[in-house]
């Protein structure tokens, strides 16, 4: 199921699903079957001009029809002192590590290409003559080479890295997972959807709010707005957290809550950022758990 009709159609209930593409995206919104009456094309032309304020005005209009009733319908989050003890009764695996880095990925990328060309290089040393001292040599400055590509070019070394992590067999179900979360939050919240993209290094949800963008530009975050963004940012990791023994998609996700605390006036301390963070992660776990069983009743 497109993730539009999940969202926006009356008889889906939103869920975490795998979505096609940003493309697909697209088509789905304007190629969607609607009830009489109900007309996504302003909805589509909204997301082609990349327009924020017509994307809502859209979304409310279908909301009044009766056709995207979850559109903004949980707009409102009140954060808590909140305790690791708390997440992990909610179903968060390994709570106390979610904000420790993966090194997954990058381990097995690395030990493949020491493994792999050690291997080779000892299995061409029987080599004769001089091709058995030569195509060792070259073969071992392979690994030499990947770690230059990652000092001097640390974003080309990644997408190696994102591009090998698809031999993982959970991969796939990862990426949807957690770009849906964040999907699925933001349209509760009410925050407009421009679009998405699951493309191997691109996974994003491309969200937009004009007003909200000026606020974060010029530093002026109040704490209603940094508790609903955090909830955001948060909900790939909390989606991730409740399905795996271990996160792998969370460095990116607590860059961007990062970001928007530091803009945050006033600012916060130390304590009350962690607090934050655990915060939106329980907050998030409550939303899917208790949409599973068709409540929608966030935080």
């Amino acid at each position: 199921m497109a993730i539009v009709a999940a969202l926006v159609a009356p008889t889906a209930s939103p869920r975490l699903a795998a979505a096609p593409s940003h493309r697909q995206w697209r088509a789905a919104a304007a190629s969607s079957p609607a009830a009489p009456g109900v007309d996504l094309k302003a909805l589509q032309v909204a997301i082609d001009k990349n327009d924020s304020e017509d994307v809502k005005q859209a979304l409310d209009q279908l909301k009044e029809l009766g056709w995207a009733k979850q559109w903004s319908s949980q707009p409102y989050v009140s954060r808590r002192t909140t305790s690791l003890r708390e997440l992990t009764t909610l179903g968060i695996k390994n709570a106390e590590n979610l904000a420790i880095p993966s090194v997954r990925n990058d381990a097995a990328f690395l030990f493949t290409v020491v493994g792999t060309t050690g291997f080779l290089g000892v299995l061409t040393g029987q080599l004769p003559g001089d091709w058995g001292f030569f195509v060792p040599y070259l073969i071992g400055s392979i690994s030499l080479i990947v770690l230059a590509i990652g000092s001097i070019s640390p974003g080309l070394l990644q997408a190696a890295i994102g591009a090998f992590s698809t031999v993982f067999p959970d991969y796939q179900e990862r990426i949807a997972r957690h770009e849906a979360a964040h999907f699925l939050v933001s349209y509760l919240i009410g925050l407009p959807i421009l679009g998405y993209s699951l493309d191997i290094g691109k996974e994003h949800v491309n969200l937009i709010d004009d007003k909200l963008q000026e606020l974060i530009y010029s530093g002026q975050l109040d704490q209603k707005e940094i508790d609903r963004l955090a909830v955001v940012s948060m909900a790939g990791l909390a989606a991730e957290g409740l399905e795996y023994d271990k996160v792998v998609g969370q460095s990116a996700d607590l860059f961007t809550l990062q970001r928007f605390i530091n803009r945050t006036k006033p600012p916060l301390t130390k304590d009350q950022q962690q607090n934050l963070t655990r915060w939106a992660v329980s907050c998030l776990a409550h939303s899917f758990l208790n949409h599973k069983t068709q409540s929608h009743v966030i935080c």
